[in-house]
């Protein structure tokens, strides 16, 4: 058992970092190590599973990121971009594998994580799950295969509470669609619909971010031409599957050279 990587769980208090706990104590591959939430806290200093309402797994939530990285093999990491960006520095120094889905990451910010991936793996991606990394591919495919007579729309759903839109995985189709097209996406997007906007731009891609209840997520990839359309779709049900993703990536980042990596690696696509 105790070969077995370490995990810690970054906001363990949220939606994510909840399954994540669960995800992890659950597994036979590696061992819950360490959680984090913000200083101040209700849930500092309790063990995890109690304040989960559930039996104590010997696990107390802490606020102290360098204490917990330290005995740690891998930081599994849904959180928002300031907190991420300053446990990629102490995941690196600790040289555990880092796995990223937080979203909403600037330039500035990725190149901070370039930085921290010099000394220690990286795995980040707007989407953990197999089939919207299966979606990127078929999307690159699609895009690749059909001329701008196919305009192409990016429609995203997802519960109340998401601060950031549109969302990760709708950036990631874009730019796969982009990418299959040959061109960069912060030339071709198209989010910013509103009023008399005039007609649709040859070439562009467009971006709906729908944002209610208690959706997991929801993404469509359009090709609208005349007469025809074609829609590739993927749906979450549950948040296990971005849990399970995250924990095979950080299996899977234990005997890596330290870089930056995704899902698609992670996943030999």
């Amino acid at each position: 058992m105790t070969d077995l990587p370490g995990i810690v769980i970054t906001g363990a208090s949220g939606r994510m970092g909840q399954m994540l706990v669960k995800t992890v104590s659950e597994s036979d591959r590696v061992k819950l190590v360490g959680c984090l939430e913000r200083q101040g806290h209700d849930w500092i200093g309790r063990d995890i599973g109690e304040a989960m309402g559930g039996a104590a797994l010997g696990v107390p939530v802490t606020d102290d990121p360098l204490e917990a990285f330290a005995k740690a093999q891998a930081v599994i990491d849904f959180t928002a971009p300031n907190a991420t960006v300053e446990f990629a520095t102490l995941a690196a120094q600790a040289r555990a594998v880092h796995v990223i889905g937080t979203t909403g990451l600037t330039e500035h910010d990725l190149q901070k994580l370039n930085a921290a991936a010099r000394h220690a793996v990286i795995v980040r991606a707007g989407n953990m799950s197999l089939g919207v990394n299966l979606l990127v591919r078929l999307t690159k495919k699609v895009a690749a295969a059909l001329d701008d007579d196919y305009d192409i729309e990016v429609i995203e759903a997802h519960h109340n509470q998401k601060v950031d839109a549109p969302s990760g995985t709708a950036l990631m189709l874009g730019e796969a669609a982009a990418e299959g097209r040959g061109v960069s996406l912060k030339d071709v997007s198209d989010s910013g619909r509103d009023g008399i906007t005039g007609a649709r731009k040859r070439g562009d891609i467009g971006f709906t971010a729908i944002r209610g209840g208690d959706i997991v997520g929801e993404h469509d990839v359009l090709f609208a031409a005349t007469g025809e359309r074609i829609t590739l779709r993927h749906v979450a049900s549950d948040r296990a599957v971005f849990a399970r993703g995250a924990l095979k990536a950080a299996i899977w980042g234990q005997d890596k050279p330290p870089g930056e990596y995704d899902m698609l690696d992670v996943l030999g696509l």
